[in-house]
């Protein structure tokens, strides 16, 4: 039996094998989302509502606002399973019925700031230090390849958010078209690459090197290496973002990227966003997507926006306590850190952490 034919699982992963298990799924798994969703009931967005005016009572900046200052008897339960579920299971959740139309924006900042407690330590987004990001189209050019896509209406590729070990989104309004959902398993993706060109699983666990975006922490290189399929500690983790290693092309010192790159890059865009692999939906007001950047990859649909109808959402990056081991390369793209807790984040000198009310 040759190693790609072999199988194994988190926790005891043998590099270049298919890997089994709840993380790696396929959309047959999930015809319905609805059914694998939380729905809030009555109970737990009367909770919820309390704990919104009792921490907004409280005179505390929302950053300094910890567990102790709320409580939620029914509802912290079932959230803490969506946390273990997105780190632990099939590497996501959905949560629909956050009363977002109702709330004012502080009050939409406090509920989202009183979930992501139950899930991690929110760490800064950018170069600004924001906890909780807009992602709103805010005029920026798409074209210019140092833009973060999040702030405008193009469609984003098929990549995970390195910095953070969860990614969260909670949807406040839609577009007036478009702004579509998508999310797959990376390690699906990685179980097909190794049936259809395990040359090409190889070249994913070498060399690969990641631009900054001018977002550069002080003392490092505007960009860095780290491969897209890391085997470390028994645990496949992945990190995909093409833009990405496609800009770093920029720096004279960066490695060309040659054919058999390319080449892969191609494969895992066509299984990731493949309909056999991926999930897709237009989370509505009120909705909750929790992903796990190791094991998932997600993607947004390019939409446009009228003054009656505009896309926004709040964004939480997220490091637990507990999570997976990650190999050291991993500092580079966590803020210096692979400690579980302790790691994530773009920390630039001079930012101050902060909650933006509004998309800047």
């Amino acid at each position: 039996m040759t190693v790609e034919t072999q199988t194994s699982r988190q926790g005891s992963v043998v590099p270049f094998t298919r890997i089994e298990g709840p993380d790696a799924w396929t959309a047959a798994d999930y015809p319905v989302l609805e059914e694998a969703m939380l729905h809030l009931t009555p109970e737990h967005v009367s909770e919820l509502d309390a704990a919104v005016e009792s921490v907004l009572a409280s005179g505390k900046k929302l950053q300094d606002v910890d567990p102790s200052d709320f409580s939620l008897p029914s509802l912290s339960g079932p959230l803490l399973e969506a946390g273990q579920q997105a780190q632990f299971g099939r590497g996501w959740a959905l949560i629909r019925g956050v009363p977002v139309w109702r709330y004012s924006r502080q009050q939409q900042l406090a509920a989202y700031w009183i979930l992501g407690l139950h899930w991690g330590r929110a760490v800064p987004q950018n170069a600004k230090g924001h906890l909780i990001g807009h992602i709103k189209d805010i005029g920026h050019d798409p074209k210019n390849p140092l833009t973060r896509l999040y702030a405008t209406n193009a469609a984003q590729p098929w990549h995970n958010d390195g910095p953070a070990d969860l990614v969260s989104l909670l949807c406040l309004s839609n577009a007036e078209e478009g702004g579509e959902s998508g999310w797959s398993s990376s390690v699906s993706v990685h179980n097909e690459i190794l049936a259809r060109a395990p040359h090409l699983a190889r070249v994913l666990a070498g060399p690969w090197f990641f631009d900054r975006k001018n977002e550069v922490p002080e003392g490092k290189k505007p960009f860095f290496e780290i491969p897209v399929f890391n085997y470390h500690r028994g645990y496949l983790s992945v990190n995909y973002s093409d833009n990405y290693y496609h800009l770093s092309q920029r720096h004279p010192e960066v490695p060309k990227l040659g054919p058999q790159h390319h080449e892969a890059m191609r494969l895992f865009n066509e299984l990731a966003s493949g309909s056999e692999l991926s999930l897709r939906m237009v989370l509505q007001p009120g909705d909750v997507q929790l992903l796990s950047n190791h094991t998932c990859l997600h993607y947004r649909g390019a939409f446009t926006d009228s003054p009656a109808h505009t896309r926004h959402l709040l964004r939480l990056w997220l490091s637990p306590p507990g999570d997976r081991p990650l190999p050291e390369c991993y500092a580079d793209i966590m803020a210096g850190s692979t400690v579980p807790g302790k790691r994530g984040g773009i920390i630039i000198q001079g930012a101050a952490p902060n909650i933006p009310a509004e998309a800047e």
